[in-house]
């Protein structure tokens, strides 16, 4: 009678587990995805409505794919921008107003009366990136709430949208790095409508037709700003401190060959001209004071300030390439070089001469 026990509960502990074993094979899904099941991908995740979870698929603008979550549930984005996601836009206001100052500049051979271009153009930006925030969730506030940038990846995920079992593609498209990547294009829509608005007028009225061609300028640029926020967003937000230093170094550079005035006389009088002409005209010491501005800038993107004073002495270096240029340009003069060049070949020439002259005298 034992035994006959013994042998009825084995029985029923091997059906239960061929049950077990045969219904995910059955109804197709598996006893542990029953339960909780994370979405498949990077950025798939689920909505929680009345209860239930929804298939698998882009979060709600805003929202992201809770990693800690077992069911991958899109979870609201209440963080505040982080100090670098603060520069980076920075940056990208920058990026367009410079675009503004520089063709207003370089479409006028007459410098003069530009000033109120400029004044312009820097309200355009100003009241651009105030509705802009403003119009940016929480509405009405110079809040913004942000989703946290954790890798590359996050700004471009409609090249992640998963394929399960190679059958079906799920697509999980989305605004990961809320709003970083959006925020960018609406301020150039904006700064593009205000100067519609604003500059044909005063160009018209102040300074005699002379902002035409800088509008038309921007006409052009701002859509390239957008198709490149676009496509190189992500690569920007790592890169701008780095790409930043370097525009503003040979920018500079550039800008002073611009008003480099060569004095032959001595090279105290050309050391001289030039400290005169870049510190004693005011047009040119506004744009090398702009440049070391957007040096500071890089530095304090690169270095984040992480350690203050070290960070705020470093800062100390930006106008050493200005003066360093100053005081080496004699030796990238042309001139200078071939200068130096025909004095060493006379010298080497002499020299092959008199060694010449000495052979014949003690052959003979």
């Amino acid at each position: 009678m034992t035994n006959k026990n013994t042998r009825t509960s084995t029985n029923v502990k091997q059906n239960m587990l061929k049950f077990l074993i045969l219904f995910p094979v059955i109804y197709g899904v598996s006893f542990g995805q029953k339960v909780s099941e994370k979405c498949p991908g990077l950025y798939c995740g689920r909505t929680l409505q009345n209860g239930t979870l929804s298939n698998c698929g882009a979060c709600v603008r805003g929202y992201q794919p809770d990693d800690s979550s077992e069911n991958s549930i899109c979870k609201r984005c209440e963080e505040e921008p982080s100090f670098y996601d603060w520069l980076f836009l920075g940056f990208m206001a920058l990026l367009s107003l410079l675009l503004h100052w520089f063709f207003i500049d370089f479409t006028n051979r007459r410098k003069n009366n530009l000033i109120i271009l400029h004044v312009s153009a820097f309200i355009e930006s100003v009241l651009s990136g105030i509705v802009t925030i403003l119009l940016v969730d929480p509405i009405g506030t110079f809040n913004i709430r942000s989703c946290k940038v954790k890798q590359l990846s996050d700004w471009y995920s409609m090249l992640y949208n998963p394929s399960p079992n190679y059958t079906t593609t799920l697509h999980c498209t989305q605004e990961i790095v809320y709003p970083l990547y959006t925020i960018c294009m609406i301020y150039y829509a904006f700064s593009l409508l205000f100067m519609m608005l604003f500059r044909p007028l005063i160009s018209y009225r102040c300074v005699d037709t002379k902002g035409t061609k800088s509008i038309y300028a921007a006409l052009y640029f701002h859509p390239i700003l957008i198709v490149l926020q676009a496509m190189f967003g992500g690569l920007l937000y790592y890169a701008f401190p780095y790409i930043m230093l370097v525009i503003s170094l040979v920018t500079s550079a550039a800008h002073l060959a611009s008003t480099n005035v060569l004095v032959r006389k001595s090279i105290y009088l050309e050391v001289k001209q030039l400290f005169k002409n870049n510190f004693c005209d005011a047009r040119n010491l506004i744009i090398l004071v702009g440049h070391w501005i957007l040096h500071a800038y890089a530095i304090i993107s690169m270095t984040q300030l992480t350690n203050l004073t070290f960070h705020l002495s470093l800062l100390a270096t930006v106008p050493l390439p200005v003066f360093f240029y100053i005081c080496t340009v004699k030796f990238t003069d042309p001139d200078y070089v071939e200068r130096v060049s025909h004095v060493d070949i006379s010298t080497n020439r002499y020299s092959a001469e008199a060694r010449g002259t000495n052979l014949q005298f003690w052959n003979t």
